[in-house]
């Protein structure tokens, strides 16, 4: 067997920054659910209003993946990566500050912007401080971060609700990015492409940002516009039309925004293609859960943030030590078991979930099943997605990934509302059930995809494989 290569303290300590980053971003996600209710009531928000709280960090995060991704092979990992901390610690300090609704969401598309700068460079700027044979298990714990921002989400914005404000879910993120920008230069080595030349596509990068952009408002938007309104397939059609341009272009000029080579690579594209539909299901699955004990069975949002905790913190604790399974058996078995796990949450709330609450019996199940199929998918995607890409490339393909899973999240959200509120008039059993259905059956088509498609163990490839030119 061959020996497994020594990392360095230093890469330790760089791997340390890089997921504080990652989990002070998805904490932000989940953490604003909470302090909806507060919101309305201090700045008089409407429902609009407030979706777009929500909506406009998640468009700004997808819409900017790319260009971002772009700049930081170019330019710098390390230097983007603290270009987009800053800029998401003047989101969040103008979010704390905000007097109205209209400023409020304006501060959260500044946050999404830094967020979308930061999340591409936090991870390709550790990889290439590791050997190849630990980088799945560094994406594993990497993606713990994850995970663990997700279990930490709900609970923490519920105590600072109940201690202090609404304000501080956002005010909170000033001194953890202070602290990041202080230990990124000490224990972050700085990493590029050498190879990279020239300038940006002028027609690819704005086509394929305001394309991705219009897509995502499409989709976020349509449940109020209508699906099948005028204005939602117009601006749709628009966004798919500038996307074809994006790709048109990434086809013949030398420095595109899209690279278009590392869907040549089985295991960019089966990764991204899978990715897909599991966080499809996987951002609907969360939502529900909350929903099942706020909304079904009336739980306080403080009670609500604890009892989501259990599926997101066993998946942080088992992610990094399933992270070095892959690097050593391969992925695409755990992919097949991950998506299964987590199409348990779902199916299990399907048969079990009642009006009379019983936690123990009906949700923690569910959680501790969605908890293994968390650390079995969300950082093997990852991990395969990059397997074959030179390192040189790492910010690029990170940012192509995560924009996939970015469209994903969208998509989940807006099916399942949609699925939910055409069936509320027949009951919560009713509707709830068709959800937990449509969340189920994309779960079990992501698990056959993951079966035919993704490749099997080559660890020849992760040193040799490259794109073709």
């Amino acid at each position: 067997m061959t020996p497994i290569a020594p990392v360095p303290r230093s890469a330790w300590l760089a791997l340390g920054v890089a997921t504080l980053a990652a989990l002070f971003t998805v904490i932000d996600v989940s953490i604003v659910n909470v302090a909806f209710p507060s919101i309305r009531r201090e700045l008089g928000a409407s429902e609009a209003g407030l979706s777009w709280v929500l909506s406009g960090y998640s468009v700004a995060i997808g819409a900017f993946l790319l260009i971002a991704g772009r700049l930081a092979d170019r330019k710098g990992r390390r230097r983007t990566f603290m270009v987009g901390v800053v800029v998401f610690i003047v989101g969040s300090l103008g979010s704390g500050i905000a007097p109205a609704v209209g400023w409020l969401i304006a501060a959260r598309v500044v946050q999404g912007i830094g967020a979308s700068i930061l999340s591409p460079a936090s991870l390709s700027m550790i990889l290439p401080l590791f050997p190849p044979d630990r980088r799945s298990m560094v994406i594993g714990v990497w993606g713990a971060s994850a995970s663990l921002g997700a279990a930490l989400g709900p609970s923490a914005g519920a105590i600072l609700l109940d201690l202090l404000s609404w304000r501080w879910v956002f005010l909170v993120n000033v001194p953890i990015g202070a602290l990041i920008l202080a230990l990124a230069p000490r224990y972050v080595t700085e990493s590029l492409d050498p190879d990279a030349e020239g300038g940006f596509d002028l027609v690819g990068v704005p086509a394929g940002t305001l394309g991705i952009t219009l897509l995502l408002v499409a989709v976020v938007q349509g449940g109020e516009w209508g699906y099948g309104s005028a204005t939602t397939v117009v601006v749709a059609v628009v966004g798919v039309a500038l996307l074809g341009l994006l790709v048109t272009r990434s086809a013949t000029h030398p420095a595109p925004l899209l690279d278009l080579s590392l869907f040549r690579l089985r295991s960019f594209w089966s990764a991204s293609a899978g990715q897909f539909f599991f966080t499809t299901a996987f951002i609907a699955v969360i939502l529900f859960n909350t929903l099942l004990l706020q909304e079904w069975w009336q739980w306080s949002p403080l009670s609500a943030g604890f009892g989501v905790v259990a599926g997101p913190v066993l998946a942080a604790i088992i992610s990094g030590p399933i992270g070095s399974i892959a690097d050593r058996f391969g992925h695409r078995r755990l992919l097949v078991i991950g998506c299964l796990a987590t199409a348990g949450n779902p199916t299990w709330l399907w048969i079990r979930a009642e009006a009379e609450p019983n936690y123990v019996v009906t949700v923690l199940p569910a959680l501790l099943m969605l908890g293994v199929g968390v650390a079995c998918s969300f950082a093997t995607f990852a991990s395969l997605g990059l397997r074959d890409v030179p390192q040189t490339r790492f910010a690029t393909a990170s940012a192509t990934l995560r924009t996939t899973s970015t469209l994903g999240f969208a998509v989940g959200v807006a099916v399942a509302v949609a699925l939910y509120s055409a069936a509320v008039h027949l009951g919560p059993v009713v509707a709830y059930r068709r959800t937990w259905a449509f969340m189920a059956i994309t779960l079990f088509v992501g698990a056959a995809f993951c079966h035919m498609f993704c490749p099997p163990r080559s660890p020849a490839a992760v040193e040799t494989q490259k794109p073709p030119a």
